[in-house]
């Protein structure tokens, strides 16, 4: 078995696609700046869109109750019992995504995964409709069950009602998708994927991870942005994100929550977050709620970074019309040098994303801005990926693909 797993191990570090962990250490209040080995770096990949988890009022209610309840929770919410800010956090979150209830899980992929094997096990007779480029907590959520599972073309509506015609309207169903998907930065066809589930008689499940904070009048996601929030049965999100903290959670009437709480083995049998986290997040999605100074910087970077990338001719990807930006480079082994040369070289932390996060052959950086780079950030990050695909030979065209 040994010799089997060194020989998988050799196997990636041929071809590129061992995964190496970046020495990467944030300053507290001077994010996006970090200590990578000691030396200065700017990060442009992170996942904590709005700097959140450097704002002052989250950081002072964590520490605040830290002192006053100590660093962990005691167990699952069911042996240990639950904290009030677990119970706060959760009304918040129904609030905000405008549903009757809410249940937060210790990560964004639990909740998925939790959830998803919760509904297929409790219900072996509904059917799922699956967009292909959902996400690994989505996957292995309805992966092992042996529901009647249909796998859709990304973010087509047509090829899903096909599949939808080929099942009795009157079986349950559930269609799952993501409102924006993280490797190419697209937005969902939300309205006609819940005008098939209005038609058909199907529940719907969006993620919404890489929206929350980012879009809609109080930040709750694409389908508060669009309108559509009373049109998805459920709601998935993280706190580890654009709120800048960690956790997952899923929203929707009282019945479906109730019965998750109920049944989620995934929920029921794991320690629940600390007192000190559960407030942090409380604290974060209120401030979001409320501002949106955070947003607008956001997508003016965004654009400020689109138009500097255009003027020294780098391509984004040509589906990206959200904060995410794709810069596709193809070759495996090409992606990690770029990124290796961009760190060594120029200060910028961009980590290489490989196989089996995206296909074989579609290796890419993926970039984003955040509100508190700076004009000078956003220009070196363009010249020096500019100066790094010279170097290496990366053809440019290719990232249009």
């Amino acid at each position: 078995m040994y010799e089997i797993m060194e020989s998988q191990l050799a196997r990636i570090k041929q071809s590129g696609e061992y995964r190496i962990f970046t020495d990467i250490n944030r300053i507290g209040c001077n994010y996006p700046r970090a200590l990578s080995n000691g030396k200065p770096v700017t990060v442009w990949c992170s996942y904590d869109y709005l700097c959140m988890s450097h704002n002052d009022l989250v950081m002072a209610s964590a520490v605040d109750a830290i002192q006053q309840h100590g660093v962990g929770s005691g167990g699952s919410r069911n042996i240990g019992g639950t904290h009030q800010y677990l119970t706060e956090l959760e009304v918040s979150i129904a609030d905000w995504h405008q549903k009757e209830a809410a249940l937060v899980y210790p990560t964004g992929y639990s909740s998925n995964d939790a959830t998803l094997q919760c509904l297929l096990r409790m219900f072996p007779k509904l059917i799922i409709f699956s967009d292909e480029k959902n996400h690994a907590s989505i996957i292995n959520g309805i992966r092992s069950s042996k529901n009647q599972k249909h796998i859709f073309r990304h973010n087509d509506a047509d090829h899903l009602e096909s599949l939808l015609k080929t099942v009795d309207i009157d079986c349950p169903k559930l269609i799952i998708f993501e409102s924006v998907y993280s490797m190419d930065g697209d937005i969902a066809d939300i309205f006609g994927i819940v005008t098939l589930a209005k038609k058909y008689r199907c529940l719907t499940y969006l993620d919404e991870v890489h929206a929350i904070g980012m879009y809609g009048a109080r930040g709750a996601g694409v389908a508060e942005a669009l309108g559509h929030e009373s049109d998805i049965d459920i709601i998935q999100g993280t706190m580890a994100k654009a709120i800048g903290v960690i956790g997952g959670y899923v929203a929707g009437n009282r019945t479906i929550i109730d019965f998750i709480r109920s049944f989620s083995s995934g929920f029921i049998f794991t320690t629940s977050l600390p007192p000190s986290i559960a407030k942090a997040c409380l604290t974060s999605i209120n401030h979001l709620k409320a501002s949106d100074s955070e947003r607008q910087k956001l997508k003016f970077n965004t654009a400020l970074l689109r138009a500097i990338f255009a003027e020294l001719g780098i391509p984004i990807m040509g589906c990206s019309e959200t904060h995410i930006l794709p810069v596709k480079i193809g070759d495996a082994r090409k992606c990690k040098q770029a990124a290796d040369l961009l760190l060594s070289k120029h200060g910028i932390y961009i980590q290489s994303i490989n196989s089996a996060t995206v296909e074989v052959g579609a290796r890419r950086f993926r970039i984003n801005a955040t509100p508190n780079h700076t004009e000078t950030h956003i220009r070196h990050l363009a010249e020096a990926i500019k100066s790094v695909f010279v170097e290496l030979e990366i053809d440019q065209t290719v990232a249009l693909g």
